[in-house]
C-alpha cells in the first residue's frame, strides 16, 4: 500500500490531468510511474527508446501526441518556504528544476505545478518563455514562480502553452 504523501500526490497528478484535459479538451493522464522511468537516476534509459517512448515517460503527465514539447512535474508537499524564494535559495524547488531537466529535451516547455497545504496551488516556468504574462511572479535564478490563478487566469497564457509544447 503507497504512503500517504505518495497517495496525494497520486491524487494531485489525476487533478492536474483533469484540469489540463477540460481546459485543452485533449486528453492529459497521470504517467504511472511519475515520470520515474527516465527522470533523475533513470536518465541513462533514455539512450535505449524511442522518441515517442521518451516523450511518454518524462515528466508526471501525458500530453495528447501533438504536444511533444510538454514536460510537466506535479508536486503536493505540505508546507513550502516561500521566503527562500527571495533569499536565493530554495534547495526543494531547485530538486524539483533539476529532475525536471533530466528528463527534458532541449525543446521542451518545462512547467511546475505545485499545491501545498493551506498556501493554494502555483505554477513555475522557465524565464526563457518571454510570451507568458504574469504581473506577479517572483524571479528565482532562470524561474519564475507564481500563483495559479494568475498563470492560468490568463487566455493568452493558456494559448501560448499549447502553442509552444506543439
Amino acid at each position: 500500500m503507497p504512503s500517504k504523501s505518495k497517495t496525494k500526490g497520486n491524487k494531485w497528478e489525476l487533478d492536474i490531468s483533469k484540469f489540463l484535459t477540460n481546459l485543452y479538451d485533449q486528453p492529459f493522464i497521470r504517467i504511472p510511474t511519475s515520470g520515474a522511468y527516465t527522470g533523475g537516476k533513470n536518465a541513462y534509459r533514455k539512450a535505449g527508446l524511442q522518441e515517442r517512448q521518451i516523450m511518454s515517460r518524462k515528466g508526471d503527465i501525458q500530453p495528447p501526441d501533438d504536444w511533444v514539447n510538454f514536460n510537466c512535474e506535479a508536486k503536493s508537499y505540505a508546507d513550502f518556504k516561500f521566503h527562500h524564494l527571495f533569499l536565493g535559495e530554495n534547495k526543494l524547488l531547485d530538486e524539483w528544476i533539476s529532475q525536471m531537466y533530466d528528463a527534458s529535451e532541449a525543446n521542451d516547455f518545462n512547467i511546475i505545478l505545485m499545491k501545498f497545504n493551506n498556501k493554494g496551488s502555483w505554477v513555475a516556468y522557465e524565464s526563457k518563455q518571454k510570451s507568458i504574462e504574469v504581473s506577479r511572479g517572483i524571479n528565482y535564478r532562470n524561474w519564475v514562480f507564481c500563483s495559479w490563478d494568475e498563470f492560468w487566469g490568463n487566455q493568452n497564457n493558456i494559448e501560448y502553452v499549447e502553442r509552444a509544447c506543439k
